[in-house]
C-alpha cells in the first residue's frame, strides 16, 4: 500500500467547494441564512422540533446543561467510556460529574450501574451513543424518571433506535459536525430540544447572550436596527454560515456515506470471524442500527499495543476510544468501574469511513488476519 490509510477521512468535493463559493459571493460569512437553513434541515433530518447550530458538539452540550438551569453542586451521570468534553461540560457549569460504568457488550451506559447512582443531587443523566450504536433509551427513561436525559449523539448522526432518529428521546440531543465526523463541516455542532423557549434562550446564549443576531439587525429592520437587548451572559459559540453550507451538502450524502460505513464493519465481521483472539461489536439489529462512526475491536489474549504498532508499520493507521474518563487525574479520586477499566486496555479502532476503497479493506484484513500475535 502506497499511501496511509487513515483512521478517519472526510468524503468532501466540489459539492461542498462550490456551496462554499456561493457562500463568499453572497459575501455573508457569519451566522445567517444558511446557518437558519441548516438547523430546518437537520431538525427534519432528526425529527427534532427545534436545531440550534453551534460551533462545536462540545458547546452544545454546555448549552443543554446550563438550559437546566442547575445548582452548584448538582450531580450529572456520565458515562465512563466517552470524549473527555461529555464531563468537562458539567464542571463547566459547577456540577460534579458521577461516572457510570458502561455495558460490556455495547459500551454505552450501564443502566444497571446508573440506576444505583441516581441520588436526590442528580439533576440530568448525560447518554452517549458510543461509537454510533444507540444505547438502550426505552429503559434509560424508565430508570430515570422525570429527570432530563441529554443525548450525546457526536458518534450518531444518522444511527436510529426503534426506527427514530437518535437526538429526539431525551430532553436534549447534541451533536458533532468535526472533521472526522459521519456528517462533516470540518468543525460545528447542534443542540435539538423539543421547547421552543428554550430553543430561543439557546440561540441568545450561543451568542454572547445577545437577543438579536446579527442577521435579524440588519438594516431591512427599520426599527432600531442597532439595538439589542442581553439579560444573561452567554458564550460565542454559534455556527457561521460557510459550515452550514458544507453541512448541507453533507446532509444529502449522509445516508449514503453510512451505508458504506455499515458495509465495511460487514465485510470485518465475516473475515474476522473464525480469529479467537478478535472480538467485533454486536451487530446492528431490529432495534439498533448504528452509525458505525467507530469500528472498535477487542483483543483477547493478545497486546492491544502490539496490534497497533504492527499495523502502523504496515500504514494502517488506529486509535483508542476511550480511556475511561473517571482515571484522569483533573477528576481526581474517583471509585472503580469494573467494565470500562477492563475492556479500556483491549480497544482498537479499526479505519472505517466512506472513503476507503475495497482494495484498501482487503489489504486492511488481511494484515489483522496475519498478526502474529
Amino acid at each position: 500500500m502506497k499511501e496511509p490509510i487513515q483512521l478517519f477521512r472526510p468524503e468532501i468535493d466540489g459539492e461542498e467547494l462550490e456551496a462554499v463559493r456561493q457562500v463568499f459571493e453572497s459575501k455573508w460569512l457569519g451566522l445567517g441564512p444558511k446557518t437558519a437553513e441548516f438547523e430546518k434541515a437537520f431538525a427534519k433530518f432528526i425529527g427534532a422540533a427545534h436545531v440550534v447550530g453551534t460551533n462545536s458538539c462540545t458547546a452544545a452540550l454546555e448549552l443543554a446543561v446550563r438550559l437546566l438551569d442547575p445548582s452548584p453542586g448538582d450531580e450529572i451521570l456520565v458515562p465512563a467510556i466517552t470524549f473527555v468534553s461529555t464531563a468537562h461540560v458539567v464542571v463547566y457549569n459547577r456540577c460534579r460529574p458521577v461516572f457510570v460504568d458502561v455495558d460490556p457488550a455495547t459500551l454505552n451506559i450501564s443502566p444497571e450501574d446508573m440506576r444505583g447512582k441516581i441520588s436526590p443531587k442528580t439533576r440530568a443523566v448525560i447518554v452517549v451513543h458510543y461509537a454510533g450504536r444507540p444505547a438502550e433509551m426505552d429503559r434509560i427513561r424508565g430508570i430515570a424518571g422525570g429527570i432530563p436525559i441529554i443525548e450525546d449523539c457526536a458518534h450518531a448522526t444518522g444511527a436510529r433506535y426503534r426506527g427514530a432518529h437518535v437526538g429526539a428521546f431525551g430532553e436534549f440531543g447534541c451533536f458533532s459536525f468535526h472533521a472526522v465526523k459521519n456528517l462533516t463541516m470540518g468543525e460545528g455542532g447542534a443542540v435539538a430540544m423539543r421547547d421552543a423557549r428554550l430553543s430561543e434562550r439557546a440561540k441568545r446564549l450561543r451568542w454572547l447572550g445577545i437577543d438579536k443576531g446579527t442577521w435579524d439587525r440588519t438594516p431591512d429592520n427599520k426599527s432600531y436596527w442597532w439595538e439589542y437587548n442581553v439579560d444573561e451572559i452567554g458564550l460565542k459559540c454559534h455556527m457561521n454560515d460557510i459550515l452550514a453550507a458544507i453541512g448541507l451538502v453533507q446532509l444529502g450524502k449522509l445516508e449514503r456515506m453510512n451505508d458504506r460505513r455499515r458495509e465495511i464493519v460487514r465485510r470485518y465481521r465475516l473475515a474476522f470471524a473464525d480469529l479467537p483472539w478478535l472480538d467485533m461489536p454486536p451487530e446492528d439489529d431490529e432495534i439498533h442500527r448504528s452509525a458505525w462512526h467507530i469500528c472498535a475491536i477487542r483483543c483477547r489474549g493478545v497486546d492491544r499495543d502490539d496490534l497497533s504498532v504492527y499495523l502502523r508499520e504496515k500504514k494502517i493507521f488506529t486509535g483508542v476510544h476511550y480511556k475511561p474518563i473517571h482515571l484522569y487525574r483533573c477528576y481526581g479520586w474517583q471509585p472503580r468501574l469494573e467494565v470500562a477499566e477492563e475492556v479500556f486496555p483491549r480497544l482498537l479502532s479499526l479505519p472505517n469511513h466512506s472513503v476507503l476503497t475495497d482494495a484498501e479493506v482487503e489489504y486492511i484484513i488481511e494484515a489483522v488476519r496475519a498478526f502474529p500475535g
